[in-house]
Parts: structure tokens; C-alpha cells; sequence
């Protein structure tokens, strides 16, 4: 039997997968992807605890869910760092990333129309887990090639020491899980 974890977030309560990550470490894996209830639970909750904003500016594919949602229900737009190039991107900045839940580095690009869109405007930065925080310094670095104003950066949970952080804005803390031998 799987094992898993207990979490309680946004008034709701969701049983975590746990997933090694490597020999030493699992994580509980959090998927906003197809949850409705709790990823319109999740966005109204974040947005209270948020400043004013003009956009939020999230990474393809998992901070999709909790962007759009806080984007539908604040009025304002938002904007996807993809993650491979695509033909209608013209004059694309980029920058490289790793990620706790991927093995190779990836690539997040932002099209000249949307570092358009940002650029001088109040961006708020959205994921729904900050762990590493090595995607959230590299879709910061994409606004600030924007010119773009970061006044928050929001996720629905910090994980592990990321929850110890003055610079974030989260809902819940999720522990890490070490591995015993």
C-alpha cells in the first residue's frame, strides 16, 4: 500500500501521494490539474492574502490551473512562461530552470507580446508549489526582462524550507519527507 499524506488547505481536505524524488527524499505529490472545488477554493483564499496587482505571471503547466482561476475571479489577465518554443512567439526572452519534479533542465520562454503586456505593470507571480524556488527566480527573471513590477510572489503551498521564507505568500506549509534507511 502507497503511502500518502493528509492535507488541508483552502477549507478542503486532499490525500497526497507520496513520490520519491531521489534515494533520499519523497515529496507529496499536489495537483491542482482537474481539481475545480479545490482549485477555485485554493485561488479565492490566495487572493485575499495578496496585494493589487494588474497581471499574474505563472510557468506551463501546473501553475496553469491557480493562475487562470485567480485571473477569472480578480478580472485581471495572466500570462504562461512556456516551456517549449512555440511558432507564434516572436522575439522570445528565455531563461533555464531546474525543477524538484524534473530531472533535466528545462527552458521558459515568454513571447515579445506578453513581456509587452507586463512590461510597467504590477505583476504578480503564481505557482501552486514553491519548493526549491528555482522556477519562481527564473519566471522572476523573465519579468524583470519585461520590466515588468513584481509585487508578490503567491503558491498555494511552500514546501519544505521554502515555508520558512519572508518573500512568499502561501496558503499551507507541505513538509518534505525524508527517506530512512
Amino acid at each position: 500500500m502507497s503511502r500518502t499524506y493528509k492535507l488541508k488547505v483552502a477549507g478542503l481536505e486532499r490525500e497526497l501521494p507520496l513520490c520519491e524524488v531521489n534515494d533520499e527524499l519523497e515529496i507529496a505529490a499536489f495537483i491542482m490539474l482537474s481539481d475545480v472545488e479545490l482549485t477555485i477554493a485554493c485561488a479565492r483564499e490566495l487572493l485575499k492574502k495578496c496585494p493589487d496587482f494588474d497581471c499574474i505571471l505563472t510557468a506551463e503547466t501546473k501553475g496553469i490551473p491557480i493562475a487562470y482561476e485567480a485571473a477569472r475571479q480578480s478580472g485581471k489577465v495572466y500570462i504562461v512562461a512556456r516551456k517549449s518554443m512555440k511558432v507564434y512567439m516572436q522575439d522570445a526572452v528565455m531563461v533555464n530552470v531546474n525543477s524538484i519534479t524534473t530531472k533535466e533542465e528545462q527552458t521558459l520562454y515568454l513571447s515579445r507580446k506578453d513581456s509587452d503586456t507586463m512590461k510597467g505593470k504590477r505583476v504578480l507571480i503564481m505557482d501552486d508549489v514553491i519548493s526549491t524556488g528555482d522556477s519562481l527566480r527564473a519566471i522572476e527573471e523573465l519579468a524583470k526582462s519585461a520590466q515588468a513590477v513584481i509585487i508578490g510572489k503567491a503558491a498555494v503551498l511552500a514546501e519544505g524550507d521554502a515555508a520558512d521564507r519572508d518573500d512568499i505568500i502561501f496558503l499551507e506549509k507541505l513538509p518534505l519527507f525524508p527517506k530512512s534507511k
